[in-house]
């Protein structure tokens, strides 16, 4: 561990490049590994240096040094979203900088760069407040909402980027500048949607929502008793009779045959159909009857009323380190065959295990808003999530199953998601329509000419 370096390679720091006060790690110093570490396992990262930020003043050292040194920088808070494998450059580590503060007559949260969603919910659920978080709460919540932020309660409120109200962030210049829509337009459009190119984000001020419980959880099928096809289509006949207070998706994946999995799920095939719905509980099974009269009696029925604070268990995400890769495309419409065919793609008949979801979308992510976030007259967004295991074709092998099955609704997909795009950094085409993108270019021109954060999914 280090707390100073005046020369790196590609060039000298100089004078306005202090990080002597900075906690910094070098390959080879004690911690330098445990700070690279993060959620996703299967992207190498072996940066020139570690910066250990606690501050703002700390991102701002660490901005200058790189620039001075000519080095690319990249950001990591909790590494679920890794753009790929990296060699050399400056990381910059936000874990430390994990400030949450609410606001309750305001309805809104201050979001340090490293706090985790898990902690957001807790703090605002004390004043009977939530936030628009996703699916996990050990995901960051910064990063999250730079890529837009597709969360749980998305067709009544939209993307959690359209709540934002404040961005400080680091600039390419070393400077820290608060803007907001009424301060910078242009930029506040472009922090919102573009990612980690425009600067380091320190911290953001976003709205919170006055809800305490929902009725929710998932309905599980035996794929294998009951044609994906046919839930499929009872699935997407029924999100056309909800209202937008009803947010939903299908999911579908073969357990592997592991034995820390309950008996029940090794090797099973279960297609399971995810709710979150901010109506009483009556409504709610109301609501939720077609299904259960179309498809008959799930496996598993979790679909009840619980606190906000146990929203996370509607989808269950994994919570321990792992290795993937995953993509995703909006879908102009749905062609439920098409659908249907990369569901079983992806399937038993699959040479690896691959997590497949559907959004349903609409409601308020339809509706305008000032930031980048592209493709909101998108009806649908279908994933793919491909866990890795460790040998040496295994990404390769992802990517060109995920190829192939994306194949199958290629004349219905109108870009990508780029929350949903995990280790895809070389291939950036159709994260953005072109004007999104040409607009995000311009900013990038004037706010990072030098591209000096392009360890992301990156708008040269």
């Amino acid at each position: 561990m280090t707390t100073h370096d005046d020369s790196s390679p590609g060039g000298s720091a100089d004078a306005t490049a202090d990080t002597s006060s900075v906690l910094a790690f070098r390959p080879g110093d004690p911690g330098y590994a445990d700070e690279l570490a993060g959620f996703q396992t299967g992207f190498a990262l072996r940066p020139d240096v570690i910066f250990a930020a606690a501050t703002a003043d700390d991102v701002v050292a660490a901005v200058r040094y790189a620039a001075a040194a000519g080095l690319p920088v990249g950001v990591q808070a909790t590494g679920h979203g890794l753009p790929g494998d990296a060699e050399g450059g400056v990381l910059i580590s936000t874990r430390r900088m994990d400030e949450v503060a609410v606001d309750p007559a305001a309805r809104t949260a201050r979001v340090g760069a490293g706090a985790r969603w898990g902690a957001v919910a807790q703090a605002a659920a004390e004043h009977g407040l939530a936030p628009l978080n996703g699916s996990a709460p050990s995901v960051g919540a910064v990063g999250y909402v730079l890529g837009g932020g597709l969360g749980i309660l998305a067709r009544e409120f939209g993307y959690t980027a359209d709540h934002v109200r404040a961005v400080d962030v680091v600039t390419a210049a070393g400077e820290v500048r608060h803007v907001t829509a009424d301060s910078d337009a242009e930029l506040f459009w472009g922090l919102l949607g573009g990612g980690a190119n425009l600067g380091v984000v320190t911290a953001l001020r976003v709205d919170l929502v006055p809800v305490t419980r929902l009725y929710g959880g998932f309905l599980a099928y035996d794929g294998r008793a009951t044609d994906p096809a046919d839930i499929l289509r009872a699935y997407t006949e029924w999100t056309a009779t909800v209202p937008d207070t009803l947010t939903s998706s299908l999911a579908a994946l073969v357990y592997p045959d592991l034995p820390m999995l309950p008996p029940h799920l090794r090797g099973q095939y279960v297609v399971s159909v995810r709710v979150a719905f901010t109506g009483g509980a009556e409504e709610g099974e109301r609501l939720v009857a077609p299904l259960r009269t179309e498809l008959g009696p799930a496996v598993t029925d979790t679909l009840r009323e619980m606190p906000y604070g146990e929203s996370h268990t509607i989808h269950n995400d994994p919570d321990f380190p792992h290795a993937y890769y995953g993509d995703s495309v909006f879908l102009s419409e749905l062609d439920v065959a098409a659908v249907a065919e990369l569901f079983t793609l992806s399937g038993p008949a699959a040479d690896a295990m691959h997590v497949v979801q559907l959004n349903h979308l609409g409601g308020a992510l339809s509706r305008p808003a000032p930031n980048a976030v592209p493709y909101r007259d998108a009806g649908w967004l279908v994933r793919i999530l491909s866990p890795l295991d460790e040998s040496a074709g295994a990404k390769d092998a992802a990517r060109a199953h995920q190829t192939r099955a994306f194949g199958a609704v290629a004349k219905v997909s109108v870009g990508r998601s780029l929350n949903f795009t995990f280790g895809g950094g070389d291939r950036t085409e159709g994260l953005y329509d072109a004007g999104t993108r040409k607009r995000l270019a311009d900013l990038k021109a004037a706010h990072d000419p030098a591209n000096l954060f392009r360890r992301n999914y990156n708008i040269s």
